[in-house]
């Protein structure tokens, strides 16, 4: 009796395993034929077999799913995120028909990547480039783009967790740039090794060399800084700039980024702090200036406004909204002298000292008028500069300048 039970239970194991080299084989057969759903039919009949597959037969199970969801490309997002969970489990046998199909799946993924990229569907790219990443772990570049993608459209969760990887595989996209001038052209280009020596040889380019290309760890802290702000996680956001700048003290980007996650949230007198240690270590930075001028004037602090957009304006004498924000600061005086005036009686004294007031708002008027003439001439499409100068001059009496500019304002609303 014990010995035909023996047989008999052999006689059950030699039928299964028959049975799981049945299914692969139809499931392998009708992917070779792109029969997708008939190899994801006979895939979940031999799943049920798994317990007593050998390993060799689990690998090739493994990899035959990865193939049948992976669908030479026809999967959706899920099907690929499966389908890259299966092969991971593909352990012994296969391993060279694995890599080959991810290699596979990575030209693809990208081709659609990019493509989704340039019609910015953005959302769509992101995960693409996700999936390139998994199906090539050495090219850490493609989950940056994923995750600098999903920000690009809010996904500020699922970029959170893409840009955390990063930080944790420390990631910073430095890579060595090889580069040579083209003789007809006399400009720069950026060139693989192997084309750039190539050109150089046949006298093409001149001047090769090489170079790394800056780090992008300051952009990535940025980032995570300011999702955490836009959830409301003030104090995540601070830590990771914390740690960021303490790895990189000198790394003015990031003492920015630390600055604008303190203007998010309120804290202007630490965002004004910031500024101006970066103004120390970046003395001819305009923008450095011009948010500084922002600040002051803010906190009501006119003469350090005025004195940052000068400073600004000389660094950069084309930074526009320098020229506008003084002009602004400029005319906000006439408001204590409009209500001085609206104050006063009709005795003779008051007479002479609203005479005194309306001649300090004519100079007021005509001192902003250079720098609304300069941001002008920078943008003559500006509105704003445009109708203000109207409006002075109708004030001032200069009747020829105020219809020139009403035409001017007219010309600008009608598109011309």
């Amino acid at each position: 009796m014990k010995k035909q039970i023996i047989i008999a239970l052999a006689f059950s194991i030699s039928a299964f395993s028959f049975a799981q080299k049945k299914e692969l084989r139809t499931a392998e057969k009708a992917i070779k034929g792109n029969n997708f759903a008939e190899a994801k039919a006979a895939l979940n009949q031999a799943e049920a077999l798994m317990a007593s597959m050998d390993d060799k037969n689990k690998a090739k199970y493994y990899y035959l799913l990865g193939q049948a969801l992976y669908a030479n490309g026809a999967g959706s997002s899920e099907d690929i995120d499966k389908a890259l969970a299966s092969l991971e489990n593909v352990k012994g046998s296969y391993g060279s028909e694995v890599t080959a199909l991810k290699q596979t799946m990575t030209n693809d993924i990208l081709t659609k990547g990019n493509k989704a990229y340039e019609d910015k569907d953005f959302s769509t790219a992101s995960k693409h480039f996700e999936h390139a990443y998994r199906t090539s772990t050495k090219d850490t570049l493609f989950l940056y783009y994923a995750a600098a993608t999903a920000v690009n459209v809010q996904e500020f969760d699922r970029a959170l967790r893409l840009y955390e990887e990063l930080k944790e595989l420390g990631y910073t996209g430095i890579q060595k740039e090889y580069y040579a001038t083209n003789i007809e052209t006399g400009e720069e280009e950026v060139l693989d090794e192997g084309t750039r020596d190539l050109y150089v040889k046949a006298k093409s380019h001149i001047k090769p060399g090489e170079r790394l290309t800056d780090s992008k760890k300051a952009e990535i802290v940025k980032n995570v800084a300011l999702i955490y702000v836009s959830q409301g996680n003030n104090e995540k956001a601070l830590e990771a700039m914390k740690d960021a700048r303490a790895e990189s003290p000198d790394d003015i980007n990031l003492l920015l980024s630390e600055a604008n996650v303190h203007f998010k949230m309120g804290n202007k007198e630490e965002f004004k702090r910031l500024l101006e240690i970066a103004t120390q270590k970046d003395p001819e930075n305009a923008e450095l200036q011009y948010n500084l001028g922002v600040i002051a004037g803010e906190s009501e602090d006119v003469e350090a406004a005025k004195k940052y957009y000068d400073k600004a304006i000389e660094l950069d004498p084309n930074y526009i909204n320098a020229y506008i924000n003084m002009a602004a600061l400029i005319l906000n005086e006439e408001q204590a002298i409009i209500e001085e005036m609206n104050g006063l009686g009709t005795s003779k004294k008051d007479d002479l000292r609203y005479d005194e007031l309306r001649e300090e708002r004519q100079n007021i008027y005509k001192s902003a008028i250079p720098y609304l003439d300069k941001a002008l001439a920078i943008n003559p499409k500006n509105i704003n500069a445009a109708k203000t100068l109207m409006n002075i001059y109708s004030v001032i009496g200069e009747t020829d300048k105020y219809k020139a500019m009403k035409e001017r304002v007219e010309a600008i609303e009608a598109g011309n």
